[in-house]
């Protein structure tokens, strides 16, 4: 794999082990490359009151414009157990977290334990999205 991937991994897995996943026992840990070659991480924080809850893609944004980023040019999300084989995937409301920041063809790796299982841009995982672009602000 490539550098910059080896980066996220790493910090990506090192954030999923602080998840905190008391009710569903499911961490995930997630990782995002901004346009000044910065890597920002995040992990998946629940609440008992699940709404209130933040999955590790959405503190890993918040992470990265906490530190002064605005754009994601590569991410990675991991989750799941060591040879499952399924795909950890952001969720819906995540998809679009990631499209405000990402352009369309942006790479967002998906991984498990132990390494990748897959890659999708942005548009892929959101096709047919509606960002800033449609409210005429271009990144």
């Amino acid at each position: 794999m490539s550098e910059p991937f080896d980066s996220l991994f790493a910090a990506a897995s090192q954030a999923r082990a602080h998840a905190y996943a008391p009710y569903s026992r499911f961490a995930v840990g997630a990782a995002a490359i901004d346009e000044e070659g910065r890597v920002f991480a995040g992990c998946n924080v629940e609440n008992a009151a699940y709404p209130q809850g933040q999955c590790a893609e959405a503190t890993t944004i918040g992470m990265m414009v906490a530190g002064g980023g605005s754009r994601i040019v590569e991410m990675l999300v991991i989750g799941g157990e060591p040879g499952d084989g399924l795909l950890c995937t952001p969720c819906g409301g995540c998809r679009q977290r990631i499209r405000e920041f990402a352009a369309p063809e942006t790479p967002v790796h998906i991984c498990g334990p132990e390494g990748l299982r897959r890659t999708a841009s942005v548009d892929e995982l959101l096709p047919y999205s509606f960002g800033p672009d449609n409210l005429g602000h271009r990144a």
